[in-house]
């Protein structure tokens, strides 16, 4: 029995997607959370088959919570939701990883449509403009391991490399050895330059 999470803070929305899941894969356990904590809790507690995660919670917003999903738990499929539906977004959160992206103001069936792809390991996305057109530091962020991708977000919430070292409970020095292979994967020479290109895990970049 496929096991599936919703992550929305929308009662609505999440209403919404449990009723085209209800069509999409009537067998399935769902269990729906408003929050990226909530998301992670559930994935800690067991296998998940499909994670569904809006770009816009109260604890996460953009692209940082998909990224570090993604980095966290790679074996887990996560389809974006979100009501920010522009070409760049959509292309900005598959190049993140997402194995689909539905927005929200598809109809049930369309949702229908997409869960189902997606669950069969086709991925699913409306059609995108020059979606040829190339998301390099996208792919570079996406490249980072969980502790390096933790720092760059360090580094974009403004916060020192000792205040950085005691979140994720490791030395100073440990923090800066991780620097030099972050600046060299994200292909920048400074933390300025590395705040900058953190800057495409916002959702407005």
């Amino acid at each position: 029995m496929d096991r599936i999470v919703i992550a929305d803070d929308h009662p609505l929305f999440r209403a919404a997607l449990g009723s085209a899941l209800t069509r999409a894969a009537p067998e399935a356990s769902l269990h729906e959370t408003a929050s990226l904590s909530g998301a992670r809790d559930a994935l800690n507690g067991g296998p998940v088959d499909l994670l569904l995660l809006d770009l816009k919670l109260s604890d996460s917003e953009g692209f940082a919570g998909l990224a570090e999903i993604r980095s966290d738990f790679p074996a887990v499929p996560v389809a974006v939701v979100s009501a920010s539906e522009d070409g760049a977004t959509i292309r900005r959160a598959l190049a993140f990883g997402a194995a689909g992206f539905i927005p929200k103001s598809a109809t049930l069936n369309e949702m229908v449509e997409a869960l189902t792809a997606i669950l069969a390991g086709d991925g699913w996305s409306p059609p995108v403009i020059d979606a040829d057109e190339e998301e390099p530091m996208e792919s570079r962020i996406a490249s980072l391991t969980p502790s390096q991708l933790k720092i760059l977000i360090g580094l974009q919430q403004g916060r020192l490399n000792k205040q950085i070292a005691f979140d994720l409970g490791v030395t100073e020095a440990t923090i800066k050895a991780h620097l030099t292979s972050v600046f060299r994967k994200l292909g920048v020479h400074n933390r300025t330059q590395a705040v900058i290109a953190a800057q495409t895990l916002s959702l407005d970049a």
